[in-house]
């Protein structure tokens, strides 16, 4: 048995004498801290076959039995609807696991038990997991696990994942689901429904089909498109197109057979419950919670404050690092110096390659890798805890009215930490549609390598760090509210998109409120370290290390007219006046395209007419050149907008194009902000000027 083999890797493959265990589940019920805590962390990740939906396997031993576990993304149901559910029912219904490990969570189990009943009927080798007994006991929820074995006629786990308590009894309990067949009754359905599938479900074993034969017909009767193209797949022609077959698909209502299905499976659901889960008491506290930070009063500045919160612990905790980390690229470029010349390097290769290529990849790294291992463990720890689900729940009705998903606000806060990993987050949302409005419009949210910048001609021109106290927390506000800009860019492009290119209504998903948990540290730290900061800045580094010979080029190649990063600034200068800005601005920002955090050296490399990157020793000093160089509040004030509205960096573009395999949409993605960011300079200035204020 080779399960998962279509898989990105060959690690996905088992091995002699291992068995395969899915975890399936619903979202928010700790499948991820199961799998997580019996793999400990030793993972893989890649895309399912023909999806761009996340997976993740790892391995396992327990007494003398190696495990390969395969974490399926979290579904509600495998009567599919999304890209999720149609990996997850793929999964199971084509991998050929060796078992199903079916997660559950103990302070919902009747909501959980609809899919375990789903599962149960595509195979028998399965063990419930029912997770979170403790918080559960906090409810004063009991399980009678015991009962919920009986009345399922599979083995069932009660677990503490986050403890790990559980956890390896799950295993034992896996092993012997894969190695006999269960006691378990598939969910009978009405006469009529039950009459139509059984001649079909007869005529696919003829065909040879190595699923589960019940569930492939019930799903066809359903009218279930999805399932007949995966059939295809496997069978190699189109199944519906067969006479045997077509003959027994009779004229019915799918809309209905699928309807009557779904409640026998949750009147079932609801019997089990009553029989195995004895509830006490209410959940008052989360009740309050919940009243404080969903509420049309409360909800909205409640999220504020605690963005303003995040970005003030970002800015100042980043400070420190990244200094450090300055200095020692800065050292290292002397060493790095010292060596070439040592060898016989050229002037200009010695420029090159240690002015050039490892001075920006080095203030890349500096400038980027301290608030993003801020910034993504706090917004992982605000995931952890079951916050962003209530974000998502205070805009979706503002992105309803753009006929947009509420999805977006999700994949909009991933912006804030990088926009490339914002647009992979785009895969959440189920419409093509929506998700390709909330791809066009991620970058309107400025990402941490714009930060530098803004959080610098905030504290010059606004804020005047050093001249007022408490300077991080005035700058932190005012970021919040250039940021609430964005967000308010964000509704009105999605709206106009909505009404024009992409028409269409949006379309309904299930919120779902999680209870609040205890964050694991630990593992938030780790998970977000390697899961997010390293990736995106491997990624970003990766591309700033060839644009750094490139901006040596240009600022060390002279001409009869001058070298050609000025003639580039001259060029520009009379196009960057009417958007309130000049030649070396606007400049800084197009060769800033590999990485937004090279803009502002950009700026000053191009007023200081060095031949490399140069960095101000102070906030005083550079406040000086820049006004020196004619900058005013309006400079400033546009210079921020359009950092706030301009083309999403390299690494984001080629993320976009990835995603969207679209080069017209690619294009677009970028022309989008870049033609709002203009407007809103031009209209600006323009208003400056005719009030005499410029």
């Amino acid at each position: 048995m080779r399960p998962f083999q279509r898989s990105a890797s060959r690690d996905a493959e088992p091995r002699a004498n291992e068995l395969v265990v899915a975890l399936a589940g619903n979202p928010n019920v700790g499948k991820s801290t199961v799998f997580n805590n019996l793999t400990n962390l030793r993972q893989h990740t890649g895309n399912w076959p023909g999806k761009t939906v996340g997976s993740a396997w790892g391995r396992c031993e327990f007494d003398g039995q190696s495990y390969l576990l395969v974490d399926t993304p979290g579904a509600y149901s495998l009567i599919a609807h999304s890209a999720e559910e149609e990996a997850a029912r793929d999964a199971i219904l084509f991998g050929g696991a060796d078992a199903v490990a079916v997660i559950c969570d103990a302070t919902c189990l009747e909501r959980n038990l609809n899919l375990v009943l789903q599962v149960l009927e595509v195979t028998d080798r399965v063990v419930v997991c029912v997770n979170l007994l403790d918080e559960a006991r906090k409810h004063r929820i009991e399980v009678d696990l015991a009962a919920l074995e009986e009345a399922l006629g599979v083995p069932v786990v009660g677990c503490t994942a986050r403890s790990g308590k559980g956890t390896r009894e799950l295993l034992r309990r896996a092993k012997e689901a894969a190695e006999g067949r269960t006691a378990h009754v598939p969910t009978r359905y009405p006469d009529d429904i039950e009459r139509a599938a059984e001649p079909l479900k007869r005529a696919l074993v003829a065909l040879g089909i190595e699923v589960n034969a019940r569930f492939a017909a019930l799903r066809l009767l359903e009218g279930d498109h999805s399932m007949a193209s995966r059939l295809a797949g496997v069978l190699g022609f189109p199944v519906g197109e067969l006479p045997a077959i077509r003959e027994l698909l009779p004229p019915t209502d799918g809309e209905r057979v699928r309807e009557e299905i779904v409640n026998a499976i949750y009147r079932r659901a609801e019997e089990i419950a009553r029989r195995c889960v004895r509830a006490a008491g209410d959940d008052s506290r989360q009740t309050r919670w919940d009243r404080l930070l969903t509420s049309r009063l409360t909800g909205v500045p409640v999220m504020l404050a605690l963005l303003a919160i995040v970005f003030y612990v970002t800015i100042v905790g980043a400070n420190a690092p990244s200094a450090a980390l300055g200095d020692l690229f800065g050292r290292a470029e002397q060493w790095l110096t010292g060596a070439l010349a040592a060898v016989g390097a050229s002037a200009w290769l010695n420029g090159l390659l240690s002015e050039g290529v490892f001075r920006v990849f080095g203030w890349v790294i500096s400038v980027m890798l301290p608030p993003m291992a801020i910034f993504f463990p706090l917004f992982t720890l605000l995931e952890d805890l079951g916050y962003l689900p209530r974000v998502a729940f205070n805009l979706d009705r503002q992105f309803k009215r753009c006929h947009a998903c509420g999805k977006q606000c999700l994949t909009m806060c991933l912006g804030f930490g990088c926009n490339a990993a914002g647009v992979v987050g785009c895969r959440i949302i189920d419409s093509p549609r929506e998700r390709l409005i909330a791809i066009l419009t991620n970058c309107f949210v400025p990402c941490n390598g714009r930060f530098p910048m803004l959080i610098a001609l905030i504290a010059i021109f606004l804020a005047e760090v050093g001249l007022v106290s408490g300077g991080a927390m005035l700058s932190a506000a005012l970021l919040s509210l250039l940021i609430v800009l964005g967000i308010l860019m964000t509704f009105a492009v999605s709206r106009l998109l909505s009404a024009t290119l992409l028409r269409g209504v949006p379309s309904s998903f299930t919120l779902e409120l999680p209870p609040f948990r205890r964050p694991q540290i630990g593992q938030v730290i780790v998970r977000s370290v390697f899961d997010r900061t390293l990736y995106v800045l491997g990624r970003a580094a990766a591309v700033a290390a060839p644009a750094g010979a490139l901006i040596w080029l240009l600022a060390n190649v002279s001409t009869p007219g001058g070298t050609l990063l000025g003639q580039l600034v001259r060029a520009l200068d009379p196009f960057a006046q009417a958007l309130g800005l000049d030649g070396a601005i606007l400049t800084a920002f197009v060769l800033g395209f590999p990485a937004n955090e090279i803009v502002l050296p950009l700026a000053i490399m191009a007023y200081l007419s060095t031949g490399s990157l140069a960095e101000m020793g102070s906030f005083s000093s550079l406040r000086a050149l820049l006004l020196n160089n004619g900058w005013t509040w309006l400079t400033a004030l546009n210079t921020m907008l359009f950092s706030l509205m301009h083309w999403p960096c390299s690494t984001t573009v080629l993320t976009i194009a990835r995603e969207t395999r679209s080069a017209k949409w690619t294009l677009f993605s970028i022309a989008v902000p870049t033609a709002c960011g203009m407007a809103v300079c031009a209209f600006t200035a323009a208003l400056a000027r005719l009030l005499g204020l410029a």
